[in-house]
């Protein structure tokens, strides 16, 4: 297990592939860098691509949540990989995001714009933030309690994955025939969620919610200039299609996609179709 000091913590870390071309990646919420493991062996030649574990999740170190959640912000996790990239001594990259890990990247961004190059960005949660009620927050409290109940929503953040009458209300998610990689990865993948740190379970909704209500990025970003490729599969049902109209509108160099028969992470359902995209936007980039 691969660790690196950012500031007060420890975060877990990967790499694959070896070139003078070096992609991040930034992972979403109750997720590691673990989710582009399928697909990172069919990468192009020549990219490096590091994955680097929020605090609270993965390997990472798990410091107790402040009573306001602050230690786990959006701000937060974006200053612990400016920080792990620092002691990687990787002093220019591009980044691959998902879901969260999408507006974490917005703020690395805007904080050293000179550092980074293009955006992947998958199903991500844009600058304008999410808002999330009580009982959303409860669900998630909930999910802590229980790994049944934690699994079932994580089903429904890759639905092309299981059969669809299994995904109906009170039914137990079931895999669709023949995926028995992928199967065997998201069993892991959810072993690692019901781990994490209740900075995550709670922070996370609480502190989109806080972006939501601030409008703090949402006014910079016209400031978000780095060529940004943003994928969104059509059968995702957490990521409003609206919101990321008004990025693209918003920012000078974004293109929309639409991705048909994909839910939030492709990363997972479709590895090889992930893949494909990664390469044609990252390769044969000028080292």
């Amino acid at each position: 297990m691969a660790r690196v000091r950012a500031g007060e913590v420890q975060l877990g870390w990967r790499e694959w592939g070896r070139g003078d071309v070096t992609v991040v990646f930034i992972h979403g919420n109750l997720a590691s860098k673990d989710w582009i493991e399928l697909a990172a062996p069919l990468f192009p030649t020549g990219l490096r691509v590091v994955a680097i574990d929020w605090r609270g999740c993965g390997d990472s170190d798990r410091p107790k949540p402040t009573a306001d959640y602050t230690n786990y912000s959006m701000r937060q996790h974006a200053e612990d990989m400016l920080a792990a990239l620092d002691e990687l001594e990787i002093g220019y990259c591009h980044l691959a995001t998902h879901s969260t890990g999408g507006i974490i990247a917005a703020r690395m961004l805007l904080m050293q714009p000179q550092r980074f190059g293009r955006v992947f960005a998958l199903d991500p949660v844009t600058p304008l933030g999410m808002a999330f009620n009580a009982d959303q927050i409860g669900l998630f409290r909930a999910m802590m309690a229980n790994k049944e109940l934690t699994r079932t929503i994580m089903a429904t953040a890759a639905s092309s994955l299981f059969v669809p009458e299994s995904m109906a209300p009170n039914a137990v998610p079931r895999f669709r025939e023949g995926l028995p990689d992928i199967e065997a990865l998201f069993d892991r993948i959810i072993d690692q969620t019901f781990g994490v740190s209740a900075g995550i379970w709670i922070g996370t909704p609480v502190n989109l919610t806080r972006e939501k209500e601030s409008h703090e990025l949402e006014r910079r970003m016209p400031e978000l200039r780095h060529p940004h490729l943003v994928l969104w599969g059509e059968w995702d049902g957490w990521i409003l299609p609206a919101d990321l109209r008004v990025m693209a509108e918003a920012m000078p160099d974004c293109r929309l996609v639409i991705v048909p028969g994909i839910g939030h992470s492709m990363n997972l359902e479709r590895p090889a179709l992930y893949a494909g995209y990664f390469g044609a936007w990252f390769g044969g980039l000028p080292a």
